[in-house]
């Protein structure tokens, strides 16, 4: 290349997964072994990494990755670079509400968008923006032409192999959860997943992820975390049937990798089970391999109504017996619940209500999310339901036994303030 590439990824904590991957996926093309690539923690750190990379000739990308959350905060990163750098860099957007509101994400003030899955996409990006090439040809991304016509390719990548790429930038030493599965078939009403990385399920191999926990040991990184939509569906052909035989391949090859010292996470933060997975077999398999002492359960609602609403594809009865199967096990269960899902009647707040305070009788946590509406699922566009004062006053009596925990009342801020109806006082 004619000229050295900057890229300055926005390392802000809610996305770091996201570079660690990208930054991996860098690694390994040896295009970008001269490319100088700054992970930037905190905002002043962001500017300072772009203003050091402006060498006259010698392109600068800035990528920043983000959820609909984090609107806001973009939108005033993402004006900040232009009033400073203007069109000496390439302000590249991604994650999961830049692909799925694209044109919306253009008007923040972002140049490029990559749409979906971007370890080949950011790569061939890149490797055009280095050689000042035209971008146009470039499949999963859109921009805008010179005319402010907004321009996308409709021809979709193929899904990646996961086994092709890293799930960390080792060089860089960005590590974090092992991604072990992408993809999920149940498309529920609130969830972008499937929308942003296909509803069939993609696993790495048994032998990939071993060899991934060796590099993190190599590292001195004793605590390894997988990551999956939903935790027991790994080997599954489509995420719905259970393989327990792949579940103990993996943990058993992976314990093996980490050795003695080694300490593994499955199950709980930051991936969830489905309830209907709950099942003596696969807890006796957390049991005998993970170090974790608890899972996390996505139940979302106490009312079948709203369930099959959602598409959740699990019932209240499973979620009964989920929590009541974990905490009989010895393990700690925390229930993931949403307030505030389009549809719900005070009837369908009062059974989740219930059914939040028989689970916390019976020793669960509950952890408590606000609902967003995010671009391209099927609640999209549809404004969250105000909770009754039932449902709050059932929520706030298990705060005061410590039974619930989670940080819906700033996501309830963020989303009814996005939708133009702030509940509880001023803007987030």
């Amino acid at each position: 290349m004619s000229a050295k590439l900057a890229v300055v990824f926005y390392y802000a904590q809610p996305n770091r997964h996201s570079f660690n991957v990208l930054g991996g996926a860098l690694e390994t093309d040896p295009f970008f072994d001269d490319a100088s690539v700054v992970f930037a923690r905190e905002e002043p750190e962001f500017f300072g990494a772009i203003k050091e990379a402006l060498v006259p000739g010698a392109p600068t990308a800035a990528c920043v990755s983000f959820t609909t959350l984090q609107l806001p905060e973009v939108e005033r990163l993402a004006c900040l670079v232009k009033q400073r750098f203007g069109a000496r860099v390439t302000l590249v957007a991604g994650g999961p509400h830049p692909t799925a509101d694209p044109a919306g994400t253009l008007s923040l003030g972002c140049d490029i968008v990559v749409c979906g899955e971007g370890e080949e996409t950011l790569r061939e990006l890149l490797k055009k923006l280095a050689a000042r090439d035209d971008c146009a040809e470039v499949r999963g991304i859109a921009f805008r032409d010179g005319a402010g016509e907004l321009r996308q390719r409709r021809e979709p990548r193929a899904a990646i192999d996961l086994d092709a790429y890293p799930p960390f930038a080792e060089r860089s030493h960005k590590f974090g959860p092992l991604e072990i599965t992408r993809g999920c078939p149940f498309a529920c009403g609130f969830c972008q997943t499937a929308h942003l990385l296909g509803g069939k399920p993609r696993h790495r191999s048994v032998e990939k992820l071993a060899r991934h926990a060796e590099v993190m040991k190599r590292n001195n990184l004793k605590d390894v975390r997988l990551l999956s939509p939903d935790a027991f569906s790994y080997g599954s052909p489509d995420g719905k049937q259970l393989r327990p035989d792949a579940l103990r391949e993996l943990f058993a090859a992976l314990r093996t990798a980490l050795g003695a010292d080694g300490r593994l996470f499955f199950g709980t933060f930051p991936s969830e089970a489905r309830p209907e997975h709950i099942v003596p077999e696969t807890i006796e398999l957390v049991r005998r391999y993970a170090s974790n002492d608890n899972l996390v359960i996505g139940a979302q609602s106490g009312s079948e109504r709203i369930l099959s609403l959602c598409r959740r594809g699990h019932t209240v009865a499973d979620v009964r017996s989920a929590a009541s199967l974990t905490l009989q096990s010895g393990l700690k269960a925390n229930v993931d619940f949403i307030l505030g899902l389009p549809g719900e009647t005070d009837d369908d707040m009062d059974q989740t209500a219930a059914l939040m305070t028989e689970l916390a009788d019976l020793g669960a946590r509950i952890h408590v999310h606000f609902f967003m509406p995010l671009p391209q699922t099927q609640f999209a566009g549809q404004n969250p339901t105000r909770p009754s004062e039932r449902l709050l006053k059932a929520v706030n009596r298990l705060v005061g036994r410590g039974m619930v925990y989670g940080e819906w009342q700033q996501q309830e801020k963020r989303a009814t303030w996005l939708a133009g109806e702030v509940w509880h006082g001023a803007a987030p």
